[in-house]
């Protein structure tokens, strides 16, 4: 482990000294809400509004495949279809679709931005900046929020493909033992393009949703005259009365009306990407529509034919269509799970920035684009996750138990944070805020609840999943608590060596040394070892310590921070936001502007290689110990992570116990 990451190891000290500063798609100096809502790349308003179809709403537009299908045969079970269910289960999902989806993530929570950045981390950032220090609770609520999109990253391919696949089944039963052997070949497949990038294909996702949303509400209008009925659907007292009559059926199809709303936390994850009145644009103008539209036709084909309840997505599409739509169906589901892979990568960079977990190797696949990245470990977890689940579950229908409990736990997760952003930040009364969420997490909850009845029957897979994610950050942020802790006592103060260095020097050599270390107020390691071995002194010493900022990005006018200790030595600061890969060469350069003069051929960066040992006595359980030093060992080399040439690195090793 290199001294040069401490600002990882040490990420609540580093909290509290950046703190003057949870899909997630490119890096660029910090900007006011105005610039985020004109985009990114100043693309125009249309055009972001086309991007945010295809990427935003991947995940929420495929839902129709399946979550009426599941939500409907749970609610009559071995019974005959009647109308008081199919409205119950149509009401739910509207007003599921208005209150989760419309008014808290579209009308309430795009406008509590980080910067112009959204998602759970990025909220968590926004409530530590609100309360003036990152607490317990708050920092809890980000890590089970960030482990459970993980655990949303795994199913959502899983599901998705498998659900417009099983689409052959229709087509001719023939493709009944195809279906699952297709499924695992597209998947493969998704993730083995992953390295080379997306910024190609992915012009494509926004006319390709448009043609799927627009197929949604074709074939929603092609069955709602099957019976008229279902428009009474809009009334909430059918979903009302159906719960409140069937106590126990009622909330087990809640659980399953939740797959309705999957997706919609994507909203505020994309925002910082496409800017909040291209995402509501999207939403209000044809997103929306056509999910109610092909419900209500859905709905309608039921009633008027009950044997359609095996497939109704499928049954509502003229034969001669039904293979282009499995299809369009297919590239739908390919591109939802394509944004969940890059939401994934995303919420990695900003959890390795925060300090939240290990460094990883982070590669970045387009000249273009900095936000096109491409995480390799996350990348085999998700494939090896996702393959799992398709080959233990096998159909869509087995697999939408497992579905849910991490969406509805980062939902609620989101309207807790929300509390403390509209009461702290945006300084509402506290009965106002509590007024405003409280609804939204009491209906949040009422999901979540009714999602952990089905426990057994997979819901365990997710809450695994995510409980062992949540250990390995818990771990990773005690374990470097207390490295910290341990350093600090054996190093010298700075300030002591400078004093030392400057009344009796050793022989000085030309040439910038600089020495990378998470504590710039202690000597580091590497600069002691090199007096000790070596003897001597370079006539520039730079003590350069690199700090996440709670913000997404960090403007070129807040990257460095210089201070001239002696003649000698001289300490930097360089500051990156959590959506921004470290690259310390070219902060570098706006040092240069600064005032600071140096020669890159001529500056060696000198790094502490920590190889971690178990103390006899450690203030962590021997096995937390020992998972923290294995994390330790899997970080990835600091040299590549924070992008310095590698033959200007010096390297001294030590040894730690923890």
């Amino acid at each position: 482990m290199n001294e040069a990451t401490r600002d990882t190891a040490s990420a609540d000290r580093h909290d509290t000294s950046a703190h003057g500063n949870a899909s997630a798609h490119g890096d660029a100096s910090a900007r006011s809400d105005t610039t985020a809502r004109n985009g990114r790349h100043g693309s125009g308003f249309w055009g972001l509004t086309l991007g945010s179809i295809g990427v935003v709403y991947g995940d929420i537009g495929t839902s129709p495949l399946y979550a009426f299908r599941e939500a409907l045969r749970a609610a009559v079970g071995h019974g005959p279809i009647t109308q008081g269910a199919v409205l119950g289960v149509l009401s739910l999902i509207i007003w599921a679709l208005i209150i989760v989806v419309t008014a808290k993530y579209v009308l309430l929570l795009l406008r509590a931005d980080n910067h112009g950045e959204g998602g759970t981390l990025s909220l968590t950032a926004l409530a530590s900046r609100a309360v003036g220090r990152r607490t317990m609770p708050i920092v809890m609520l980000g890590i089970i929020g960030a482990a459970m999109f993980y655990g949303d990253s795994v199913i959502t391919p899983a599901i998705s493909v498998l659900s417009a696949v099983e689409g052959l089944k229709i087509v001719t039963p023939a493709f009944e033992h195809a279906v699952l052997p297709f499924t695992v070949t597209i998947l493969v497949a998704l993730f083995a393009v992953q390295s080379r990038g997306t910024a190609g294909v992915a012009t494509f996702f926004g006319p390709v949703m448009v043609v799927w949303f627009l197929a949604l509400a074709g074939l929603g209008l092609l069955h709602i005259a099957d019976d008229p009925h279902v428009f009474g659907a809009i009334n909430p007292l059918h979903g009302a009365r159906f719960v409140i009559e069937h106590p126990v059926t009622g909330l087990v199809t809640l659980g399953l009306v939740f797959l309705a709303v999957t997706g919609g936390e994507a909203l505020y994850a994309d925002l910082g990407h496409f800017g909040r009145k291209p995402i509501q644009s999207a939403w209000f103008g044809l997103v929306f529509p056509a999910l109610v539209i092909n419900y209500f036709g859905q709905g309608a084909m039921v009633l008027a034919n009950p044997d359609a309840i095996e497939n109704p997505f499928y049954r509502m599409v003229p034969e001669p269509l039904l293979f282009p739509m499995v299809l369009l169906a297919t590239a739908a589901t390919v591109i939802a799970s394509q944004s969940v892979i890059t939401g994934a990568y995303s919420i990695t960079r900003q959890a390795i920035q925060l300090g939240l977990i290990p460094r990883l190797a982070i590669r970045h696949t387009s000249e273009t684009q900095s936000g096109q990245i491409y995480v390799p470990r996350v990348n085999t977890a998700l494939l090896i996750g996702v393959l799992f689940l398709v080959l233990m579950f096998k159909t869509s229908s087995n697999l939408a138990s497992a579905y849910g409990i991490a969406v509805t736990t980062t939902m609620v997760v989101d309207g807790l944070l929300g509390f403390v952003v509209i009461w702290k930040l945006w300084r509402w009364n506290p009965w106002a805020a509590a007024a405003i969420i409280t609804p939204f997490v009491a209906i949040d909850g009422t999901f979540f609840m009714a999602n952990l009845l089905k426990l057994l029957e997979g819901a365990w897979v997710p809450l695994l999943f995510g409980g062992v994610i949540v250990l390995l950050i818990v771990t990773w942020r005690r374990g470097s608590r207390v490295l910290l802790a341990k350093t600090r006592h054996l190093e010298l103060p700075l300030e002591t060596l400078v004093q030392t260095l400057t009344k009796k020097p050793p022989h000085i050599v030309p040439g910038t040394a600089v020495f990378l270390t998470g504590d710039p107020d202690s000597a580091p390691t590497a600069l002691l070892h090199n007096l000790k071995h070596n003897k001597v002194l370079h006539q520039h010493n730079v003590v350069l310590t690199i700090e996440s900022a709670d913000t997404p990005r960090v403007s070129d006018e807040e990257r460095v921070r210089m201070t001239q200790l002696s003649p000698l030595f001289s300490k930097v600061v360089l500051r990156f936001g959590f959506m921004e890969t470290p690259n310390v060469p070219k902060a570098l350069v706006i040092a240069r502007k600064q005032g600071w003069h140096f020669d890159i051929m001529s500056t060696s960066f000198f790094l502490s290689r920590r190889s971690l040992k178990p103390a006899a006595k450690s203030a962590m359980p021997r096995w937390q110990d020992k998972l923290f030093i294995h994390l330790a060992k899997s970080a990835s080399d600091a040299t590549d992570f924070f992008q310095i040439p590698t033959g200007r690195v010096v390297e001294v090793g030590t040894q730690v116990t923890v």
